[in-house]
């Protein structure tokens, strides 16, 4: 029985015991690409290397789009943000850079002049922001900004960046408590898995890329769906915490190479990874999932150096959940 159990283990990429134990043998997976998405719902980023803030991986979701109203704008209603594509200077994701008066956040999209947005400069507040259950003040972009994304969307919008010196956003406090986020929807940091994404694949008629499902962090090597049961994983030296599995809402089906709405991948998911199949004891039953929320524990404690994570870093899987009946979701 122990056999058995030790043998499900490695197949679904547990990699250790407890959470108090050290890497050791061989990693679960590695990383295969690390995504950033500077501007909520518009395009990522893919990028070498990128450090561990108090609120996730530096850059990612710091600005967000809304309306007259100051609510946000998203692909759920937006499906042509797919289109926006957004740069940063490649050196801003080294771990001790600052931006200078010239560094620039670049916006593009079908139709448009490139837009640039100063980095370094001093901007007025906007109150009344707010992105799902949170609402607050936040750096207003200005005007050349806003008649931008005004022009594009046909409708008054605003760009607006978190204001990190005053506003606090926790996570979800149902799944972990005293970790905070920018304008992600719930929490820091989502894994996904090349293995799950290549078996998905297998049962679509037409295969959809990654991006259609906007992990932080793209891992190979280990079985689909492993990351389901990823409790505690270690990457470079740096604790994260699976806190909750992702289930998905309707930007999956947004073809992000042409802003256009469909039906799958989520109508294929349903059959095999709905809460009805892998999670049939818990309610949610129609909702599918994919992927797996972290945080990182380093986020939370004082500076330090080091705390990157790279392209090709092993990931270590040091405690399992049971199934994904059990883990969180």
């Amino acid at each position: 029985m122990e056999k058995a159990a030790s043998f499900l283990s490695s197949l679904l990429g547990g990699g250790g015991g407890g959470a108090g134990e050290e890497p050791a043998g061989e990693p679960a997976a590695t990383v295969a690409s690390i995504l950033i998405y500077p501007i909520k719902s518009c395009r990522g980023v893919s990028v070498p290397q990128a450090p561990v803030t108090s609120f996730g991986f530096r850059w990612d979701r710091q600005w967000l789009v809304v309306n007259a109203k100051g609510r946000a704008l998203t692909q759920r209603v937006e499906p042509k943000m797919a289109l926006i594509e957004v740069e940063l200077p490649p050196e801003a994701f080294h771990e001790d850079w600052q931006p200078t008066p010239d560094s620039c956040l670049v916006i593009r999209a079908p139709g448009m002049d490139a837009l640039k947005v100063p980095l370094a400069a001093e901007r007025p507040t906007l109150d009344d922001v707010s992105v799902w259950e949170w609402s607050g003040s936040a750096y207003d972009e200005g005007t050349e900004a806003a008649e931008w994304f005004s022009a594009y969307f046909g409708k008054p919008s605003r760009l607006v960046r978190f204001k990190e010196e005053t506003e606090v956003r926790p996570t979800n406090p149902e799944y972990v408590q005293g970790y905070k986020i920018t304008f992600t929807d719930c929490f820091p940091f989502l894994i996904a898995s090349q293995g799950s994404l290549d078996a998905l694949n297998e049962l679509l008629k037409e295969p959809v890329p990654i991006n259609r499902f906007r992990p932080n962090i793209l891992v190979d090597g280990c079985d689909p769906y492993s990351e389901d049961l990823w409790k505690t994983l270690k990457i470079n030296k740096l604790n994260f915490q699976g806190v909750k599995l992702c289930d998905r809402c309707k930007v999956p089906t947004v073809n992000q190479e042409n802003g256009e709405l469909g039906t799958e991948p989520t109508e294929t998911m349903l059959t095999f990874r709905s809460g009805e199949v892998i999670r049939p004891s818990h309610k949610n039953k129609q909702k599918v999932y994919f992927g797996q929320n972290l945080v990182c524990k380093e986020s939370v404690s004082p500076k330090g150096k080091g705390r990157v994570v790279k392209v090709g870093d092993p990931v270590y899987v040091l405690q399992t959940y049971p199934s994904p009946n059990e883990a969180p979701a």
